[in-house]
């Protein structure tokens, strides 16, 4: 099969190095602008990948993201943002990277080439058929990736990925492909510019798809997020607020009770505020 990696292709401005900043700025931006539509024609593609994560999380499973560089990172910011923002537990939704945790920050030469340690990486978290794992990668060739995914199917673990190439051996690999075609990108082969920004997209819309789904969110409040801080403490009082009607003493009492939005208004609504 003749595969083509349009993440590859040259970029469609030259000379970039002659351009003024304010031309520079201009032209990314209207890149940029093309990613949002690259996401939409994938909509059916990230739905059917959505609704087996919500199967899977809802029977008790969990959600593993499993990348590469800058498709690495996104997965492990997306999972390590939903504890704070939706109250569930850190293994719940895991992020690895080719190189392990060093790689966060700074590169690991050749991780991504192994075609083994993906699979031991899973595999540290006792990985089973109750999980869903989905691979990242924009050039959808990534051998840490690739191969892990291999054993997932393997092993009977329904398997997903997030590419930006056309039928790449990463799509061919996994079960539920999301392929963003977003074509080259600005500076050539720079996919944590325009492939990156579709992949966060895309990682926003399952994490927050899923666990709207598992109930996690109220009215449009995040109402089991966990209270770390004062801007999330003061969110937590107007939410409060809001709900029941009350003064800000009154919502701040019971906030800081219950330390839970949630747990706050159900409290009040089943009357158990009137002996505080």
């Amino acid at each position: 099969m003749d595969f083509r990696k349009t993440t590859e292709q040259n970029s469609n401005y030259n000379h970039l190095e002659k351009m003024s900043v304010s031309q520079l700025l201009i032209n990314i931006n209207n890149e940029d602008k093309t990613v949002p539509f690259a996401v939409e024609n994938a909509l059916p593609q990230i739905k059917s990948l959505i609704e087996q994560v919500i199967l899977k999380l809802k029977s008790g499973g969990r959600l593993f993201y499993i990348g590469a560089g800058t498709s690495g990172r996104l997965g492990i910011l997306d999972a390590s943002e939903c504890p704070p923002t939706f109250g569930v537990p850190h293994e719940l939704v895991v992020g690895l990277i080719a190189g392990g945790d060093s790689a966060i920050r700074k590169a690991v030469e050749f991780a991504e080439d192994s075609t083994t340690q993906g699979w031991k990486d899973l595999q540290k978290h006792h990985i089973s058929s109750h999980d869903i794992v989905v691979g990242i990668a924009a050039s959808g060739t990534t051998p840490y990736v690739i191969s892990a995914l291999e054993k997932c199917n393997e092993n009977n673990i329904i398997t997903g990925c997030i590419t930006c190439n056309h039928k790449s051996p990463l799509s061919l690999t996994v079960q539920f492909p999301i392929e963003v075609i977003v074509g080259p990108e600005f500076v050539t082969g720079s996919s944590r510019m325009k492939a990156g920004t579709a992949q966060k997209l895309v990682l926003n819309m399952i994490t927050t798809t899923t666990m709207i789904q598992l109930g996690k969110v109220k009215g449009n409040k995040m109402v089991d997020m966990q209270l770390s801080n004062n801007k999330l403490v003061d969110r937590g009082i107007k939410m409060v607020m809001d709900e029941l009607n009350i003064s800000p003493e009154e919502a701040s009492n019971l906030l800081n009770k219950h330390q839970s939005v949630r747990e706050s208004v159900k409290a009040y609504k089943n009357g158990n505020h009137k002996n505080q």
